[in-house]
């Protein structure tokens, strides 16, 4: 779950679209140099991996996520776009065996908050980083603060309250919301220097009502709701979602308040002496 409403393959072009205006703020925020060797962890199709290689011209950018089809199609974008500097691996960053100090910079673009132990999987990037290299990642902050996960929920009852089938509970993609609790995470594993930059930019959700709609039912968190519901309520809980969607209908497509955090971080330099 990527974005925390559902589980649309990230990087597809809906998902590049939604967080448009994210990704200038990150892309910024990592401040790629030309001989930087970058690690992009969650990449999807590629995105913000393809940007990196074309900012790191005397370097390389190497991107993993657990998606196989987002992979494969990450590295078909990378031979149309002619990027000899770009790898792909279907890959969990948590346990997955990097290069060891090799890494100027890890970024991800809200990839991380799905770790199910994240002390380790911060430990194991942090390892994969040259001392004093940089971890720079966008994460949601509360779910409160974000207008598009308290619309979605309301239009869809109680039902989006349940843990999915089968599953004592669903991804959190509000995990590393909390400063402290992130800073406790990234010392434990290694890092120092942290911190948090607000970020508040809407998401885009597509050019009209009929398209939001479409791109939100996907979500998996709005398939699991409506699975739980009779044929009837189910109508109503979508028809209730149209509406919403419509109220949020702009010049410039449909778009829902956010808030993210820039979270930054340098790997200890105490950490690599012992390691």
């Amino acid at each position: 779950m990527r974005h925390g409403a559902g589980e649309n393959t990230p990087g597809t072009s809906g998902y590049d679209a939604e967080l448009r205006r994210h990704n200038e703020v990150l892309r910024r925020a990592v401040g790629v140099q030309a001989h930087d060797h970058v690690l992009d962890i969650g990449c999807g199709t590629g995105q913000t991996t393809r940007q990196a290689a074309r900012k790191a011209v005397a370097g390389s950018a190497f991107g993993v996520d657990v998606s196989a089809p987002a992979i494969k199609r990450a590295r078909e974008l990378a031979r149309a776009d002619g990027l000899g500097n770009v790898t792909f691996e279907h890959a969990d960053a948590q346990v997955h065996g990097f290069p060891p100090e090799h890494f100027d910079l890890a970024m991800s673009r809200f990839g991380t908050m799905f770790f199910d132990d994240p002390v380790a999987a911060f430990t194991n990037i942090g390892r994969s980083l040259h001392p004093a290299g940089r971890l720079v990642m966008m994460v949601w902050q509360a779910r409160e603060r974000n207008e598009w996960d308290v619309t979605i929920r309301r239009s869809l009852g109680a039902a989006a309250e349940q843990p999915m089938a089968g599953a004592c509970e669903g991804p959190d993609p509000f995990s590393l919301a909390d400063p402290l609790t992130v800073r406790e995470i990234l010392k434990a594993a290694g890092f120092d220097d942290v911190a948090f930059t607000d970020v508040h930019e809407p998401v885009y959700y597509g050019p009209d009502v009929a398209a939001a709609l479409g791109w939100v039912r996907g979500f998996t968190s709005t398939v699991e709701a409506l699975k739980r519901l009779d044929a009837a309520t189910a109508t109503r809980a979508v028809e209730r979602l149209r509406e919403a969607l419509a109220a949020h209908l702009t010049d410039d497509g449909v778009r829902f308040d956010s808030r993210a955090w820039i979270v930054t971080a340098q790997r200890s330099r105490a950490e690599h002496n012992r390691a």
